[in-house]
């Protein structure tokens, strides 16, 4: 990989090996296609997509793509994910073999869930202080 600042995750994906770029669009697509209001970025110099806050992240790497869906995913979907490499938020999918779209799906679905819930609390938190005041 050449360029190390990007504007777009088109400008990402394109400096990409052929067999990356195959699955970065693989992962685009899935995302989009779970969450197709999230707006998508390049932040850390990674693609992600926002929605009530970060859903995640995911980059290219020589042997593996790496998918940054927090912690919490991780703990949720950890029987699901034991044929992968992962750590604290991360998830490591091999380059050159299929990725789990439907568990990636799955993954970004809760991922929506999380925020909207975490986004509901802070309003009603919000509400309660105007009440008090």
């Amino acid at each position: 990989m050449k360029k190390t600042t990007f504007k777009t995750v088109d400008e990402y994906i394109s400096v990409q090996s052929p067999v990356q770029q195959a699955g970065l669009k693989q992962l685009r697509k899935t995302v989009q296609k779970a969450v197709p209001e999230a707006e998508e970025l390049i932040s850390y110099q990674m693609p992600a997509y926002k929605f009530h806050g970060i859903l995640l992240y995911f980059a290219a790497y020589s042997s593996h793509f790496g998918f940054y869906a927090m912690p919490e995913a991780i703990i949720r979907f950890k029987d699901k994910l034991k044929t992968y490499k992962t750590s604290k938020g991360t998830i490591q999918f091999p380059v050159g073999k299929p990725l789990p779209l439907s568990l990636i799906s799955e993954i970004v679905k809760f991922r929506v869930k999380e925020n909207l819930d975490r986004t509901a609390m802070k309003e009603q938190e919000k509400k309660k202080k105007t009440v008090k005041q």
